[in-house]
């Protein structure tokens, strides 16, 4: 697979300084029952890493000792991880909220049918990926069968209060186009979701939330295989919106690897682009053991004012409406 990495070092991006650290986003592993085309981790049925036992015991540690508002639990299918459920109640014991990033096909696998019940019993907010309302659109990016499998999710979901107006229990919708294209206006796409999925399947949600594609990983090597890489980074740079840098979630978020790894965002985690203490071009951070940062670090030190590490695939970030794990950046 071809490697848009190297492409990504050298860039013009604003250097930017990190916020009040407020969500603390784990990877518990590249597991995953799906192998997605846009899947910027390269998650699968055939990978093995997984966060152990006394690394989850350290995330738990340093929610507590940090105040941590939120836990966004990603993967992979993070429900995979065998410590996923007692990392979810010891987390909410602390008073923080947690995001499961789910695949919703997941919660109809062998050995997970009690997971909706458990993830309602905990309040955990649901952000769930489905591509599009579209059955075809959905099969090109995630694999035949995978849209009928998210309506079902998704209907046990709703039967169990998710989504519903008068319920806390949280159910957003994640949005990623399937080319080399910007996604469309977050509000006029939600609205078309709602639509559809209620008049067709009725189901209902909270929001949707519309995220760019980033030029790394699988959907990088495609880019790089069709000769459309240069064409996307410079739909991308063409875009770039200024305003939307104070809303990057890099200021006030930080990424935790499955060995307990500190990275800047889930993107340069998967580029493997260090944290940085001062300011340094990204190539001589790369490779280098000394730049390696550890989650037990927030037991002692906070990462307030520290530089943050940024390349080229940030323009993905920035462009149009902006692009976020909560979406889009400009309202």
């Amino acid at each position: 697979m071809q490697d848009t990495r190297p492409l990504l070092l050298d860039t013009a991006f604003p250097a930017l300084l990190r916020n009040q650290l407020t969500t603390l986003q784990v990877n518990l592993g590249y597991l995953c029952n799906l192998s997605c085309t846009h899947c910027h981790v390269n998650a699968g049925p055939s990978r093995t890493e997984l966060m152990d036992a006394d690394t989850v015991d350290l995330v738990i540690e340093v929610l507590a000792a940090r105040n941590i508002a939120t836990l966004d639990l990603t993967g992979g299918a993070p429900e995979m991880n065998p410590h996923f459920r007692r990392l979810v109640v010891a987390a909410r014991a602390l008073g923080v909220e947690v995001i499961d990033r789910c695949n919703l096909t997941i919660l109809l696998e062998p050995g997970y049918e009690d997971l909706p019940e458990f993830l309602a019993a905990n309040k955990v907010v649901i952000t769930a990926s489905l591509p599009c309302y579209s059955e075809q659109n959905v099969a090109e990016q995630r694999g035949k069968g995978v849209f009928e499998q998210s309506v079902e999710a998704l209907q046990q979901l709703n039967q169990l209060g998710y989504g519903k107006v008068d319920s806390d229990l949280e159910l957003n919708l994640v949005y990623n186009p399937n080319g080399a294209f910007l996604p469309p206006d977050q509000v006029t796409l939600q609205r078309e979701y709602q639509e559809s999925l209620g008049k067709e399947y009725g189901i209902v949600f909270n929001d949707l939330f519309t995220i760019t594609n980033m030029p790394i990983s699988r959907f990088g090597a495609v880019l790089l295989a069709k000769g459309n890489y240069e064409s996307y980074m410079g739909l991308l740079k063409d875009n770039f919106n200024a305003d939307n840098l104070n809303g990057l979630m890099c200021r006030t978020m930080v990424s935790v690897d499955w060995q307990g790894n500190l990275y800047d965002c889930d993107f340069n985690q998967m580029l493997e682009f260090p944290m940085q203490s001062n300011l340094q071009p990204l190539a001589e951070l790369i490779g280098s053991d000394r730049n390696t940062r550890h989650l037990r670090e927030l037991l002692e030190h906070d990462l307030n004012a520290s530089h943050i590490t940024v390349g080229e695939h940030c323009y993905g970030c920035t462009a149009g409406a902006g692009s976020s794990c909560g979406g889009a950046l400009d309202g």
